[in-house]
């Protein structure tokens, strides 16, 4: 089955814009992941090379000229810095389904940009791709993902044991879901561009 590309957006709050990835992100996306701090609960090791950036960007393209999903690039508007990354993906609109990740620099931790970044992508998936269920994962050891997963509206539904290897150790993952009904929008209106 063949589906319709589906645009990456470009979203706006009041600290940050979403938008989608251009070449010229590499070197910062390399940065974030290539490091290991950032990365210590994620199955995959920290980049080593910058090829995986390029890789990457690419790979958000084919995500949105297949109609899978959308990753957005995060910027802090304040100072244009580049500051991490939100998506959905495996977007199934039969199921009206998608999965939400995030990734963002350690400088960026604790501000609550995850939360609103995470908040404008899940307003333009609920509105525009009209979905009943967002899913989530994350390590059971990643109590701040944990928290941004809550604050969202997220409910813990269960654990993955053993789910993957994290630095050569088992680790365990906690599994999240957001319905529709139990969507809380932000209260400000997000302005169109």
């Amino acid at each position: 089955m063949t589906r319709p590309p589906l645009p990456t957006p470009t979203l706006h709050t009041t600290r940050l814009q979403l938008r989608p990835f251009d070449g010229e992100d590499a070197n910062a996306l390399f940065a974030l992941h290539s490091s290991a701090y950032v990365l210590r609960y994620w199955d995959a090791p920290p980049w080593s090379e910058r090829v995986r950036a390029e890789r990457f960007i690419s790979a958000c393209r084919q995500m949105a000229e297949e109609g899978t999903g959308a990753r957005l690039a995060v910027d802090r508007v304040s100072d244009g810095a580049f500051i991490g990354w939100c998506s959905l993906n495996r977007w199934n609109p039969d199921y009206r389904s998608a999965s939400l990740g995030y990734c963002f620099d350690d400088a960026a931790w604790g501000h609550g940009y995850a939360t609103e970044a995470a908040r404008a992508l899940l307003r333009w998936a609920f509105d525009t791709l009209d979905l009943n269920r967002v899913q989530a994962e994350t390590d059971t050891r990643n109590a701040a993902s944990a928290r941004v997963l809550e604050k969202l509206g997220f409910v813990r539904e269960g654990t993955l044991r053993e789910d993957c290897v994290v630095n050569g150790e088992v680790s365990d993952s906690w599994v999240y879901g957001l319905i529709r009904r139990d969507w809380r929008p932000p209260s400000e209106p997000l302005p169109a561009r």
